[in-house]
């Protein structure tokens, strides 16, 4: 079975397309789509784009993307030294703590029953002098007490409420609407994959997602973004573009490392 370098050259060969056509058609660098076709994988920014420019390129020249990433995914790829490490105790930590779990150092269980037990005590004392008072003494201080508490919730309540207010002012909303078959991977609040690092079609637009925050990765520039309505193109650049989205900061441009991926 042919390698995938030498089934793109030959398929780029055959139709009698130069390298510069397709970098201009797709919007991937030439250097990277030589090094596809030489299978220089090291070249490339790192498996995630060496999968969408597979697949871009592959459609270009009218081949089957998803079965030369499959390929990709088989021969080239491995799980990382990490995911194979066994999970160990450290030692250091095990000697640190007794048998018990506890901290050394740190008060008992039968320390803290003992001292909430005097709190308790002190505390029924101190009610029973005052319950001795007389009736007018205690009925001032019930509705001193009930005004007290009145006064002490309604603040709260208003904060609650101003807190809410802000939370949903912070919101941000966010939809994608692609010229041309674009890689995206939108990461929303807490780490949610919005969308997983799968490419979109030309002229289907994405529904609207909400968060406080979002993060995204574009394989090119494809793409126009309608943040909170206002619509937003992407710059030509010729390697993977990627954003974060706020209210207060609103779109800011991210550095190659720090590219959110899905995979």
């Amino acid at each position: 079975m042919p390698e995938i370098g030498e089934t793109l050259r030959d398929a780029r060969m055959r139709a009698r397309i130069d390298v510069s056509e397709i970098e201009a058609k797709t919007k991937i660098r030439a250097k990277y789509l030589r090094a596809l076709e030489n299978e220089e994988w090291g070249l490339l920014p790192g498996p995630t784009f060496v999968k969408s420019f597979l697949r871009t390129y592959a459609q270009a020249l009218g081949l089957d993307g998803k079965a030369l990433v499959e390929e990709y995914r088989l021969s080239h790829e491995h799980p990382s030294e990490a995911a194979l490490e066994p999970i160990v105790s450290s030692p250091q930590r095990s000697r640190g703590r007794p048998a018990g779990g506890r901290a050394p150092g740190g008060p008992s269980r039968g320390y803290l029953a003992i001292v909430g037990v005097v709190v308790l005590l002190i505390v029924l004392l101190v009610v029973g002098l005052i319950s001795n008072g007389g009736g007018g003494s205690k009925s001032s201080s019930t509705h001193s007490a009930s005004g007290t508490t009145r006064k002490a919730t309604t603040p709260a309540r208003k904060h609650r409420t101003g807190t809410s207010s802000s939370s949903r002012s912070a919101i941000v909303a966010l939809s994608l609407r692609p010229s041309a078959a674009v890689y995206v991977c939108l990461i929303g609040d807490n780490g949610r994959k919005v969308i997983p690092g799968k490419e979109l079609q030309a002229g289907k637009s994405t529904p609207t997602y909400h968060a406080r925050r979002f993060e995204i990765t574009l394989g090119n520039s494809s793409v126009t973004m309608f943040v909170d309505g206002r619509a937003r193109t992407v710059p030509a650049s010729s390697q993977a573009i990627g954003y974060t989205i706020t209210k207060a900061s609103g779109r800011k441009r991210l550095h190659t490392g720090q590219l959110p991926t899905c995979t």
